[in-house]
């Protein structure tokens, strides 16, 4: 369309959700722009971002002028907008119902307890130049195994995706959520087969997008190993 400004995204790649928009972007082929806001140097706290979100958060969407936050949200427009295929974001009620149920659930269930454990182990211990009071460690890990027990006895059951047949912004989502604690080089589904075969599929699914996606991860976890 004439005049029409391309569709801009504001990312830091080690944040969940903005991996789950920089992905669903990439696969889905949809024109756009990425700029890197760099969370670990502030650049979300300058008066620049805070005017796209006062709230100081990413990811965001610019798109022809309209500014979206909260990757869900990004996620369902971009998938009703762009004539991304059906099965992301479906439009038969039944099945859309159920990708909500799951990104309802997943914003107090998955995303915190994944994230805890990173952020423990990682952000928290390079911070204090120690490791993180044992304890503490295993209490969230606790709460992990729960979340991951419950995504797969309410979610997954005997389906190859968490809403049915096909991949959803459900699975891409979670997804990004599972790989956190990957940064310091924990795999929490080593020893679940049944969540470890969903992710392959998964990643069976988004091929290079994921692996684009999950770099800075990969360079993150690298790092941890190096000063074990």
């Amino acid at each position: 369309m004439a005049g029409r400004k391309a569709l801009e995204i504001y990312v830091d790649l080690l944040s969940q959700p903005c991996r789950a928009v920089h992905i669903f972007l990439n696969h889905n082929k949809i024109p756009h722009k990425v700029k890197m806001v760099a969370l670990r140097k502030g650049e979300h706290k300058t008066p620049e971002f805070t005017i796209f979100n006062p709230m100081q958060k990413v990811p965001v969407m610019v798109d022809n002028g309209f500014v979206l936050t909260e990757s869900d949200a990004i996620l369902k427009y971009l998938a009703t907008n762009y004539n991304a295929p059906e099965h992301w974001y479906p439009t038969l009620p039944e099945k859309r119902a159920r990708v909500d149920e799951y990104t309802a659930w997943h914003h107090t269930n998955t995303r915190p307890f994944a994230a805890k454990v990173f952020i423990m182990e990682v952000l928290l211990a390079r911070m204090n130049g120690q490791p993180p009071d044992p304890e503490k460690l295993q209490r969230a890990l606790g709460q992990m195994n729960e979340m991951l027990d419950k995504l797969e006895d309410m979610f997954l059951k005997r389906k190859p995706f968490l809403c049915g047949d096909d991949i959803t912004l459900a699975d891409l989502l979670a997804i990004c959520e599972i790989m956190q604690p990957l940064g310091g080089d924990r795999d929490i589904l080593k020893e679940r087969p049944k969540l470890l075969a969903w992710k392959g599929r998964v990643q069976s699914v988004l091929k290079d997008s994921f692996d684009e996606a999950h770099g800075v991860l990969y360079r993150v976890r690298d790092n941890f190993r190096a000063k074990l």
